[in-house]
């Protein structure tokens, strides 16, 4: 796939000069840009701090978070994910990192969800409400599932964002950062990652719902009338999702990857949450 460069390419340029604390974690995520217009791309580097240096593997989840959104047609930001050399703090460092264009026009503006929400609610109205009135209810249903799917933590209300065009027309971005995602929290530890659980409930920082994956699933019928239909999620199609993952982390990460994918995707299943269906139940955009 086009979307992973495993040849190492030379970063040595950009300035990180952005950081993002993340959630649950003592680290940050250094950001960088480069370009304008329609030419400008994002890049992001996995978990960092100056004792510890670059580690742990965020970087991976996101591409492999994009590319099962966009076999399930769920509209998200497109990720490579890349093989660098980088300078940090004035240090070289070999790593892997991400790169994404920009998914709104440039004379498109953006706000977050929640406080789109916080603007434009109706009394007594809840965010899901909200997005019913705007006729988000499908993509929202649909958020549900990618964050369950790929056991994502960090959808705060700042991780969904709303997009207004010049005219004033708004829509809901396409899903982005979910490198907070799989087996995320066990790093290098291959032990840990064998004996993770593919079907916990881990503790996520949801702005919409509650802070369990799974009791978050109940909201999807609130959002749509019937199950949400899905290309087929099944063991070949996994594997030519993790395709090439293998060069960046582990043979027991890939493997725990794929497991988790397969055993939510049967859940999702068993509780008529989705339907699987050979044509695509969104567009994709981003």
């Amino acid at each position: 796939m086009d979307d992973l460069v495993a040849e190492l390419q030379d970063f040595r340029h950009l300035r990180w000069d952005e950081r993002t604390t993340t959630s649950g974690t003592s680290g940050t995520f250094p950001k960088a840009r480069a370009g304008e217009g329609r030419a400008r791309r994002y890049y992001k580097l996995s978990c960092y701090d100056s004792y510890r240096g670059i580690y742990g593997h965020e970087c991976v989840n996101e591409l492999l978070a994009a590319r099962v959104m966009e076999h399930l047609g769920i509209p998200h930001a497109r990720y490579r994910l890349i093989h660098g050399l980088v300078v940090i703090d004035g240090e070289e460092r070999e790593t892997w990192l991400n790169e994404s264009p920009s998914f709104r026009a440039p004379d498109e503006r953006k706000m977050a969800f929640d406080l789109f929400y916080d603007l434009n609610r109706r009394p007594g109205e809840s965010p899901f409400d909200l997005a019913r009135r705007y006729g988000w209810g499908p993509q929202v249903a649909a958020l549900i599932i990618a964050d369950y799917l790929i056991a994502n933590r960090d959808r705060h209300g700042a991780n969904i964002e709303v997009i207004r065009s010049p005219e004033g027309s708004v829509r809901l971005a396409p899903l982005f950062d979910s490198g907070l995602s799989f087996v995320f929290s066990c790093y290098g530890d291959e032990e840990r990652v064998r004996a993770f659980d593919p079907l916990s409930d881990v503790n996520a920082n949801n702005y919409l719902g509650t802070r369990s994956l799974e009791e978050n699933l109940r909201f999807v019928g609130e959002l749509v009338e019937t199950p949400l239909p899905m290309p087929p999620l099944g063991e070949g199609r996994i594997r030519a999702l993790t395709d090439g993952i293998g060069h960046a982390v582990s043979d027991a990460h890939v493997a725990k990857m794929r497991e988790m994918l397969a055993r939510r995707w049967e859940h999702l299943l068993a509780g008529g949450i989705v339907v699987e269906s050979r044509s695509d139940g969104l567009s994709r955009e981003g």
